[in-house]
């Protein structure tokens, strides 16, 4: 089984603030990793320095086999972040925007129809912009858009944020699926139990640190 991340004592700071501390951890390959610790704890940081969006200041940070010391966008291509914000181009159609990501990760046009279906999202609003979407319906796009381009890693935020109970079961069931297929998953929660239904393993950070770590179960 391959590591898809490994940080050893990683420190990052952002403007003049030290978001991670010393983080230490290592995700295989399959893994559903539920990160969870109060507001400030710093897993948004360390899901945006898995994805490369934040500088790592120290410490030694691998993911997908790739230093994020030494190039820190090489593996964005293999990775799909979805945030509190949905990062969306809202003038294109839904349609598009998710063929536009499949053929970013290497597939077809006609993956998108396949990965919006799955999401729920009605077809009529397909051909529709995404800006005239209401927020549960562009959370749908921004999920049919990971679908589509097929990840090796998986990184979210809050992702049942702007969901309606059935839509977050939908997406639970399709994050196993992605795990299954051989895909990692790492996302940041504060829903408690549910969440913890759905991880394979517990960490718990605090103060920009791994505090706490069930091991896979």
């Amino acid at each position: 089984m391959s590591t898809i991340v490994k940080f050893e004592n990683v420190v990052a700071v952002a403007g003049s603030f030290p978001v991670l501390t010393g983080v230490d951890i290592s995700v295989q390959e399959g893994e559903i990793v539920l990160l969870q610790g109060k507001n400030g704890a710093g897993k948004t940081s360390f899901l945006r320095a898995c994805a490369g969006l934040l500088r790592i200041n120290d410490g030694s940070a691998q993911v997908l086999g790739f230093d994020l010391r030494v190039n820190r966008q090489a593996p964005r291509r293999y990775i799909g972040l979805l945030g509190h914000e949905n990062n969306l181009y809202r003038d294109l159609w839904a349609i598009e925007h998710v063929e536009f990501r499949a053929v970013l990760g290497g597939g077809q046009k006609s993956d998108a129809a396949e990965a919006l279906a799955r999401v729920g999202l009605t077809s009529r609003l397909w051909s529709v912009p995404i800006s005239a979407l209401s927020a549960g319906q562009r959370r749908k796009v921004a999920i049919a858009s990971l679908i589509a381009n097929r990840p090796q890693l998986w990184l979210l935020d809050e992702r049942h944020s702007a969901l309606d109970a059935l839509s977050r079961a939908d997406l639970n069931a399709i994050l196993k699926e992605a795990a299954a297929s051989g895909a990692t998953v790492i996302f940041a929660s504060h829903e408690g139990v549910l969440s913890e239904e759905l991880s394979s393993r517990v960490v718990t950070m605090r103060g920009g640190q791994v505090v706490g770590d069930s091991g896979a179960r």
